[in-house]
């Protein structure tokens, strides 16, 4: 669920980029009236006019008719690889955070069965969420680890420069990378960088338990049709700068798996030898929380026939003596 949640914000933020990206044009990408007021405004004068002087420089530098194409490949790879020990950092955290949470996943399906419980009172519940707070306090693990949304944050101005920076100028709107236009739609790089998605995906689940692969993979696909979709949605221009992203995340994607993964186990391994997991839950202290609630629950019951007899007794005294 909490997997789930992540990508739903995942989504939010890419339909944010959606809504930011489009509204940043006026209409027609061929039109070459750049906003000079609001929000767009100051996104073109001091995003996107700065991105587009780089790419028109880089491009002059390189030449040819591919030079504004690889003028963005460029800026991708500096801005990618500026990110990437920030990316690599929380692919770190997430993996230990993986690790840790299958030692602990006993106790959690201890706690998950017990929130299932039927009835349950106010009590109970506050009781097993105490608990989940006292698992992860204990054994050093964060609630909300993992990766973070940060990385796209980053990059969404520098998306939204490229996309205006194209469309407002003249050099740029005619210029083509391999004969594919940077200013239209393209299939053929929207394909290229839903291949290295998939590949990424691919990558990330070598390696992971079986049990755990099931769960992954119906979310890994959420990548590259994401990745379909708003490369279909945009400019060859954002198209190029996503499959140029990509191919980088594939790259990044071999350190975890081959790297970093393998390490974090090993460490985690050996940590949890000097410090075992702490156990919190037992399967005796969750039918303990129930049972003697149910206990008591009888024994409310019994007092209150017992008062209840009391008054029938003492009604029937009554009426006897009138």
């Amino acid at each position: 669920m909490k997997r789930f949640r992540k990508y739903i914000s995942l989504i939010a933020l890419l339909a944010i980029v959606t809504l930011i990206v489009t509204g940043c044009s006026t209409g027609n990408i061929n039109n070459a009236t750049p906003p000079h007021g609001g929000i767009y405004g100051w996104i073109y004068q001091w995003i996107s006019l700065p991105l587009q002087n780089v790419m028109l420089q880089t491009a002059r530098t390189i030449g040819g008719q591919d030079g504004a194409g690889w003028a963005i490949v460029i800026i991708t790879l500096v801005v990618r690889l500026i990110l990437l020990p920030l990316m690599l950092s929380q692919q770190k955290k997430s993996v230990t955070q993986q690790e840790k949470m299958a030692r602990l996943q006993p106790q959690m399906k201890l706690i998950q069965q017990g929130m299932k419980h039927k009835p349950m009172t106010p009590e109970q519940q506050m009781q097993l969420t105490t608990w989940q707070r006292e698992l992860y306090s204990k054994n050093n693990m964060s609630m909300t680890g993992g990766i973070g949304c940060l990385p796209l944050i980053i990059q969404m101005p520098i998306m939204i420069g490229i996309y205006q920076a194209v469309a407002y100028s003249a050099v740029l709107r005619h210029a083509t990378f391999f004969g594919i236009s940077l200013s239209n739609k393209s299939v053929v790089l929207a394909i290229v960088a839903t291949l290295f998605a998939v590949a990424q995906s691919y990558i990330s689940l070598i390696g992971v338990p079986p049990e755990q692969k099931k769960t992954m993979q119906s979310m890994m696909f959420l990548n590259p049709i994401m990745t379909l979709f708003f490369s279909l949605s945009f400019s060859g221009a954002l198209a190029l700068y996503w499959a140029a992203g990509n191919l980088v995340t594939v790259v990044q994607q071999v350190i975890v798996t081959f790297w970093i993964t393998p390490r974090e186990k090993k460490r985690i391994a050996t940590e949890l030898k000097d410090k075992p997991v702490q156990e919190v839950v037992t399967q005796k202290k969750i039918d303990d929380l129930f049972s003697a609630a149910s206990t008591n629950g009888k024994g409310d019951n019994h007092t209150q026939a017992l008062h209840q007899n009391l008054r029938n007794r003492n009604k029937g005294k009554q009426q006897r003596r009138k």
